[in-house]
C-alpha cells in the first residue's frame, strides 16, 4: 500500500511539471504570434512607402513618436496608408503603436511596440509605457 502511495505522489509531481511546461509553451507561442504580426505590419507599411517613394522621401510618412496622428503632408494616399496601418496595429496587437522615420537618403526605421502580458521583460528604460515590464518593441530598418 505504501509503495502505491509513493508512486502516486511521484506521478502527480510529474504531471504538475508537465502542466507547467504546457503553460510556458502557450505563453511562448502567443508571444511569437504577436512578434510575427508586428513583423508583417512593419513590412506592410514599408511596401506602401515603396509604392509612394517620392512622398516617403519627403517625410510624409514620418511619425516621430508613438501616438502621433498622421497628417500625410496633404497627400491623401499617405494619410490613408498611415490611418490603415495604425488601425491595423491597434486591432492586431494589444495596445499596438508605431513610429516611422524616413531619412532623406532613403533609410527607413519602423518601430512597433505592443503590450505582451504573458512575457514580462524590460526592453529599455528610456520610454514610458503603461506596464514597463511587459512591453515589446520590434525595429525594422531598411532602404526604400
Amino acid at each position: 500500500m505504501l509503495e502505491v502511495l509513493i508512486s502516486l505522489l511521484v506521478l502527480s509531481i510529474g504531471l504538475l511539471g508537465l502542466a507547467s511546461l504546457q503553460v510556458a509553451g502557450l505563453q511562448n507561442n502567443h508571444s511569437a504570434y504577436l512578434r510575427s504580426q508586428a513583423t508583417l505590419l512593419s513590412y506592410e507599411i514599408v511596401d506602401s512607402m515603396r509604392a509612394n517613394r517620392q512622398a516617403a522621401l519627403q517625410g510624409a510618412y514620418n511619425l516621430d513618436s508613438y501616438g502621433d496622428t498622421p497628417n500625410g503632408n496633404g497627400n491623401e494616399a499617405v494619410t490613408w496608408d498611415l490611418d490603415d496601418w495604425l488601425s491595423n496595429l491597434d486591432n492586431t496587437l494589444p495596445e499596438g503603436q508605431g513610429r516611422i522615420r524616413v531619412q532623406s537618403d532613403g533609410r527607413v526605421t519602423v518601430r512597433v511596440r505592443w503590450l505582451d502580458e504573458r512575457r514580462p521583460e524590460d526592453l529599455d528604460d528610456t520610454e514610458e509605457w503603461t506596464a514597463a515590464d511587459q512591453r515589446r518593441e520590434f525595429r525594422y530598418a531598411t532602404e526604400l
